[in-house]
C-alpha cells in the first residue's frame, strides 16, 4: 500500500575489532570485522510526489555538516541513489520528497552515509510499497556500499567478505562509548590508500575471523576486558594522515577512558566507558580542561527502521 509521509532512521556504528587484508583486484579490501550499532541515528523524512521526482534536502542546523551550501543534494547522495535504485528494481514511477536529518559526523569513520542509504531504502520501500523484504533490501544496500547491509541489520555483527557478509550476534548486553567528531572528514579511500603504502613491501594476510575474547567481552558487556581487545588496523593509516588524532586519544584516555580508538577509517574517536556515570566524568574532564566536544551513545542499537507511517 502506497503511503503519503514516512519516517526512518538508521544507526551509526563502531568497529569493535577491525583486521584488514591486502588489496584485492578490484579495489576493495577483505576484512574481519566486528561491527557494533550506536545509538546515533540519521532520519529520512520521505513524503509521496507522484510526479516521478526525487528532491534532497537537508534538515538545517546539524552540527555534523559544517558547510550545507556544499552538501550533495542530487544524484551524488546515497539517499538518492539508494532510491533510485529501489526504483529500478522494482520499476516503480513515484517519487519522493526526502528529508535528511543528519547526526553521525560525515566522513568520520562510522558509517553515517551507509546510515543515510539504509534509512533511505527502508523509507522508499514503505512509501511506495515495493514490498521489499530485509534480505531483499540488504542485498540492494550492498550495491550501494559494504556498510549499508549492516546499517539496515542494526545490533552487533561479525563481517567478512569486504565486511558485507554478516553474521548477526544475539546479544542485548550493552557498552557505553563517548565519541569524540572532529571538525574535519577523513576520506575512506584515502585512509586504505595510506594503509596500502604503509604496508608496502609487507606480507599481509587475509583476515579469516574474529578474535573470540573479543565476542566474550562484548557479548558479556564486560568493558573492562573489551578495552584491552579492541583493535583497528586503518588506525595507523589514519594517524598519519592527521596525527593531531594521536594527541586527542592520549588526551581522552588520560581523562579516565577505558580504551580511545579510531572509529572505522576516523577520524571519529570512540571511547569506552563503564557507564554512562563513567561516561559523564570523562565528557566533563575532556570539556573542562581541554574544550573537546563530546556524544555519549550507547550499543548496540536497533537497525534501520519505520518511525512514522502514514
Amino acid at each position: 500500500m502506497v503511503k503519503h509521509r514516512v519516517i526512518t532512521t538508521a544507526p551509526g556504528k563502531i568497529n569493535c575489532y577491525f583486521r584488514v587484508g591486502p588489496p584485492r583486484e578490484d579495489g576493495y579490501h577483505e576484512v574481519a570485522s566486528l561491527y557494533v550499532a550506536v545509538s546515533l541515528l540519521e532520519q529520512i523524512e520521505a513524503t509521496l510526489r507522484e510526479d516521478g521526482e526525487l528532491q534532497l534536502s537537508l534538515e538545517p542546523g546539524s552540527p555534523v555538516v559544517s558547510d550545507p551550501d556544499n552538501f550533495p543534494l542530487g544524484p551524488n547522495n546515497l539517499v538518492w541513489k539508494a532510491a533510485q535504485l529501489l526504483r529500478e528494481h522494482t520499476g516503480c514511477t513515484l517519487g519522493a520528497n526526502l528529508h535528511i536529518t543528519k547526526r553521525v559526523p560525515i566522513a568520520g569513520g562510522m558509517g553515517g552515509g551507509s546510515a543515510d542509504a539504509a534509512a533511505a531504502l527502508v523509507a522508499c520501500n514503505e512509501l511506495w510499497g515495493t514490498g521489499l523484504d530485509r534480505e531483499e533490501l540488504g542485498r540492494l544496500g550492498a550495491r550501494l556500499g559494504a556498510d549499508v547491509p549492516f546499517a539496515l541489520m542494526g545490533g552487533a555483527a561479525i563481517g567478512l567478505g569486504i565486511g558485507d557478509q554478516l553474521a548477526p550476534l544475539l546479544t542485548r548486553a550493552k557498552t557505553q562509548w563517548v565519541l569524540i567528531p572532529a571538525s574535519f572528514g577523513l576520506s575512506t579511500p584515502r585512509v586504505y590508500s595510506m594503509l596500502d603504502r604503509l604496508r608496502a613491501g609487507q606480507e599481509v594476510e587475509v583476515p579469516q575471523e574474529i578474535d573470540p575474547q573479543v565476542i566474550k567481552a562484548l557479548m558479556a558487556s564486560d568493558a573492562e576486558a573489551l578495552s584491552q581487545l579492541l583493535v583497528n588496523d586503518l588506525t595507523q593509516a589514519s594517524l598519519a594522515l592527521a596525527p593531531e588524532l594521536g594527541t586527542v586519544r592520549d588526551l581522552a584516555e588520560g581523562a579516565g577512558a577505558l580504551r580511545a580508538m579510531v572509529s572505522g577509517s576516523g577520524p571519529t574517536l570512540a571511547l569506552l566507558v563503564r557507564d554512562a556515570e563513567h561516561a559523564q566524568q570523562v565528557m566533563t574532564q575532556l570539556g573542562d580542561e581541554v574544550g573537546v566536544a563530546t556524544l555519549m551513545v550507547t550499543a548496540p542499537a536497533p537497525g534501520a527502521r519505520v518511525e512514522l507511517s502514514e
